[in-house]
């Protein structure tokens, strides 16, 4: 019998995060302890089971089809780490099986033809197939039906569905003495809880250095060949279940995730403030149900910054000085700056054509390059031997603060942005006094017309990583940079922007911590339904 609260809450452990994955670990831990399905008093009992296999293991020394083993140690009571029903008995894997290795080869043995050799990666994700000409003994051969265990760095238990091939070294087939007291589906079972304890220990690499030696003496709970068969019978309607429950999930994400965008999306399709407002009260009245998950909240954020960048967080003020007075500022600065040499004049970009304007500006917006508004310039190197353990100024490369130093090449609050690798194109403020990296870019622009957090969101809510250099290596650099056109609001609207985009950002950061504590919620629910489905 499985136990109730396993079956009767399926859906409510399935909610939680991780439920399903810990579902099948619970019913995995339930088959091999004998608590998945009922015990039948008319079994043949397990003891007498495993002394036909002895005779028949016997038998097979006596005839020379196997070689006889060395003496296995009685298993010791902290070798047991559970009680067993009365029918099972404890056994050590090699009174079992045969533990078979397979064999290695050279680069020069593996052909483009003859027969199909199986590696560890063709038990996983490889499709790439080499073959052998060699003819070998019959036991580097496993057909559909064995049951093999990768112990290399990838390992697992696998029944072979396949032709007939040949396995690899770092392959054992687990070759029965007595195939009719052997269920190779409840092996199958033991095997894959025993890989899940391994992986959930945090020893899984310590798989590459296992033996075919302690790989015989693991102790395996043995039970009547005719439950052998009801745990795998049930295995495989619970594991159906979790089938279904990960599947009908994958898809309700996927639908929430179609109707958050959408959604959301009405709100960015919004040509004026005041349309803005009528579309979040439209779909205000469905927020619990759209951000119940971070990725909806991820979804929400970006869309504040979208309205943000757009003009349609606040609304305009017609006594604003225009973004057209304040360009006109900004570019006599600069005219000034490169007659003291204090930059350089940069190469003239051509005109914003109406293609590259994504959207209708709200008035006194201008359309500008990020070359009218910033220069960039790459911080300065450091190695690893210059990071001071204890220093007080913090050092931003790609991925913001990554290490301390005693100087810096910045002196106040700086935007940042990553200029190369996995972190090309996020974008940061330094504190203040800060060293950049050669893998950022130090920002520059006309602090007395620019709002340096607006600047900050403009930036975020660009994705310059888009603007990389598409290499196997992502870069950004002032030639991708530069040219990207964005819309400038006024210097007093930017402060506007910037003081509504931080109170969303706020309630945002609340909703994730509500979501964050009803998901912890759940799983300590799921945990002690899991629990007390296992005692």
């Amino acid at each position: 019998m499985t136990p109730a609260p396993l079956v009767q809450h399926f859906d409510l452990i399935a909610q939680a995060p991780g439920g399903v994955a810990r579902l099948r670990e619970l019913i995995l831990k339930l088959a091999v302890q004998g608590k998945l399905v009922p015990q039948d008093p008319n079994d043949e009992p397990a003891s007498e089971l495993l002394k036909k296999i002895r005779a028949e293991k016997d038998r097979l020394i006596a005839e020379g089809k196997i070689k006889r083993d060395k003496p296995l140690a009685v298993i010791a009571d902290e070798e047991k780490p559970f009680e067993l029903p009365e029918s099972w008995s404890w056994v050590r894997l090699a009174d079992i099986v045969n533990v078979l290795n397979g064999r290695a080869y050279g680069k020069q043995e593996l052909l483009e033809e003859g027969t199909p050799v199986l590696r560890v990666g063709n038990l996983f994700t490889s499709n790439n197939w080499y073959y052998s000409s060699l003819n070998l003994e019959p036991e580097k051969y496993c057909e559909a039906g064995d049951l093999l265990y990768a112990w290399s760095a990838s390992f697992g238990p696998f029944i072979w569905a396949g032709p007939k091939v040949i396995y690899h070294y770092h392959i054992w087939k687990l070759e029965p003495h007595s195939k009719s007291h052997f269920d190779v589906g409840y092996f199958h079972t033991y095997l894959q809880e025993k890989t899940a304890e391994i992986k959930a220990a945090g020893h899984g690499v310590s798989m590459v250095h296992m033996t075919k030696e302690k790989m015989e003496k693991i102790v395996v709970p043995y039970p009547p060949l005719a439950e052998q068969s009801r745990i795998v019978t049930r295995v495989e309607e619970l594991m159906q279940l979790c089938d279904a429950l990960e599947a009908s999930g994958q898809l309700e994400a996927q639908q929430h995730a179609q109707l958050v965008n959408t959604l959301l999306g009405t709100l960015t399709q919004s040509e004026t403030p005041e349309a803005l407002a009528d579309n979040w009260q439209r779909i205000a009245t469905h927020f619990d149900m759209l951000l119940d998950r971070p990725s909806s909240l991820d979804a929400l954020e970006q869309t504040i910054l979208q309205l943000a960048v757009r003009g349609l967080l606040v609304p305009q003020d017609p006594t604003d000085e225009p973004a057209s007075v304040l360009l006109q500022k900004i570019c006599t600065e600069k005219d000034h700056l490169i007659a003291q040499g204090k930059i350089k004049r940069d190469k003239p970009l051509p005109s914003i054509t109406d293609e590259e304007k994504p959207f209708e500006l709200p008035q006194g917006w201008e359309w500008v390059r990020l070359n009218d508004l910033i220069r960039i310039g790459s911080g300065d190197g450091l190695t690893a031997a210059q990071m001071a353990p204890n220093g007080t100024i913090p050092v931003y490369g790609g991925n913001g603060v990554n290490g301390h130093h005693d100087h810096a090449n910045v002196e106040e609050p700086t935007v940042v942005i990553g200029r190369v690798g996995y972190y090309c194109g996020s974008v940061h403020i330094t504190p203040g006094r800060a060293w950049v990296t050669d893998n950022a870019f130090i920002t520059r622009y006309p602090k007395s017309y620019l709002e340096m957090e607006w600047l900050y969101w403009l930036l975020v809510g660009t994705n310059l990583k888009e603007n990389d250099s598409a290499t196997a290596q992502p870069v950004i650099s002032g030639r991708k940079l530069y040219p990207i056109v964005v819309a400038l609001p006024p210097l007093a609207e930017q402060l506007r922007i910037v003081t509504r985009v931080n109170e969303l950002r706020s309630l945002c950061a609340g909703l994730r911590q509500r979501l964050a504590a009803l998901q912890s919620g759940q799983k300590q629910l799921s945990q002690a339904l899991i629990e007390n489905a296992s005692s």
